[in-house]
């Protein structure tokens, strides 16, 4: 049993000037039962990313339906914390039958490279653009979360909103390069809107030869336990994805060995794989990923094998 890769599905070519080039973050969202569609954060030429989508054929995720044209939704107004920059956190469905954006805000402030933040936006319209459900984060800084508070995994489940998360305080330096320090946590709200715990549960800190490790992307599975994937970096720059087993969401066992998948010989995938996320259709089962350079040369996706 094995993922058996399927390719790259789609890579930015600069047709607009939001979308120039790099998806960040693919999050695949079962439009309906013929679509997949994978949001993602989308660079323009200055670097800052917008949330767009890939439509694709969701019996064959090789065959884009349709890309969208303009962003989802724009960067915040000047000064706020989402005015330089959008990555995805998540996407849920609810039962009044619209469609949440859990996504993260960049800012650039003068004394640290950036900070993040995790806002809310919501569709009326099946997904097509989304309105701030405010103008502030949701989950906005805390003591252990100086710099980053980036959610990342939003489930309804056993009648709560669980909510997984990475949390940063700190930089480290590599040849001279600031880069961010983060690790992972949980956290529970009754409603999705409102999250009062500011310092959360650790899930997995980092390990003796990482200084960031996020991006954490949980499902369920039927007999009850959890699956989370994540990516990693360490002093070396080797960022890669990984893989962790839970009882209860909360307490984690590490096992990066069964990821089951891993960088290509050549090509869009040979030096990263990174930003995993399963998605089910029907009798299949696919994991969305991001490749080389944190997205530089697009999306792909790989089909999990029974055999």
């Amino acid at each position: 049993m094995a993922w058996i890769k399927k390719g790259l599905i789609y890579s930015p070519e600069g047709e607009n000037e939001w979308d120039n080039n790099t998806i960040l973050t693919p999050t695949p969202f079962r439009l309906n039962d013929d679509v997949i569609r994978i949001y993602g954060g989308f660079r323009d030429v200055k670097g800052q990313s917008r949330i767009g989508y890939i439509d694709t054929d969701a019996n064959n995720p090789s065959t884009v339906i349709n890309v969208s044209k303009n962003p989802v939704i724009e960067l915040g107004q000047d000064g706020t914390f989402d005015d330089s920059g959008m990555i995805l956190g998540d996407i849920v469905a609810t039962d009044d039958g619209t469609i949440r954006m859990y996504y993260v805000g960049f800012q650039i402030p003068t004394k640290a490279k950036f900070m993040a933040y995790s806002g809310l936006a919501i569709s009326h319209d099946g997904g097509k653009t989304f309105i701030r459900y405010k103008q502030t984060p949701i989950m906005d800084r805390a003591e252990n979360a100086l710099y980053i508070r980036a959610i990342h995994t939003v489930m309804q489940d056993e009648g709560k909103w669980k909510i997984w998360y990475s949390v940063g305080c700190g930089w480290e330096m590599i040849n001279g390069i600031p880069y961010p320090q983060y690790e992972i946590r949980y956290v529970e709200s009754n409603d999705g809107l409102t999250i009062n715990d500011n310092e959360g549960i650790l899930c997995i800190p980092v390990n003796k030869n990482e200084y960031r490790i996020g991006r954490p992307r949980v499902t369920k599975n039927v007999d009850g336990s959890y699956v989370m994937r994540y990516t990693s970096d360490t002093y070396e720059k080797k960022y890669s994805a990984g893989y962790a087993v839970s009882d209860n969401g909360i307490n984690w066992v590490r096992q990066d060995e069964k990821i089951g998948i891993t960088t290509s010989e050549s090509g869009w995938d040979s030096e990263m794989v990174c930003y995993p996320v399963e998605i089910k259709h029907k009798d299949k089962k696919y994991l969305f990923y991001s490749g080389n350079s944190m997205g530089l040369t697009g999306v792909g996706y790989a089909e999990w094998d029974n055999q």
